[in-house]
């Protein structure tokens, strides 16, 4: 996760732990997220997850699919559905590139982190994944393993 420590604005509202486990990915791509003014409001109390949610080029636009942010109380009258289709913005030319990679490619499109940029802005940071197999997770884990025994044996000098 990119974080920049030097600004105030920078807030992470959600993030995706098991993405890294669960696929390979190659690249990422930081898009902008269409919602409503009481999703924002819910957003800044901390209130969504986007652990179960992917996103998907459909009918020539780019849409995340499943991600939930829960109701604002004080906007009940004119509030939201908790797990609707949001749009995601992004130029024609990424959205194309993407729609390559899933549709020709196979690969996914995973959410990694939601925040809040530098200007207040929501932002989603997605990746383009491919999908591990059970003996790539399990070698990633003997790998990770490994290297913290490594770190721990070079500290104390053994």
């Amino acid at each position: 996760m990119a974080k920049k420590p030097d600004n105030k604005n920078y807030k992470v509202i959600a993030e995706n732990r098991r993405a890294r486990h669960d696929y390979a990915i190659e690249d990422d791509l930081e898009v902008g997220i269409i919602l409503m003014g009481s999703e924002v409001k819910s957003l800044r109390t901390g209130q969504s997850n986007i652990a179960e949610s992917y996103a998907n080029v459909e009918e020539g636009e780019l849409w995340l699919i499943n991600g939930y942010i829960a109701s604002y109380e004080p906007a009940r009258t004119w509030g939201h559905e908790e797990r609707r289709k949001r749009k995601l913005l992004v130029s024609s030319r990424e959205r194309a590139r993407l729609w390559n990679a899933t549709q020709r490619e196979g690969m996914t499109l995973v959410p990694i982190v939601m925040y809040f940029n530098d200007c207040g802005l929501v932002k989603l940071k997605l990746g383009i994944a491919k999908g591990k197999k059970n003996y790539d997770k399990r070698a990633s884990d003997a790998k990770r393993d490994w290297d913290r025994q490594k770190a721990r044996l070079l500290k104390h000098g053994e």
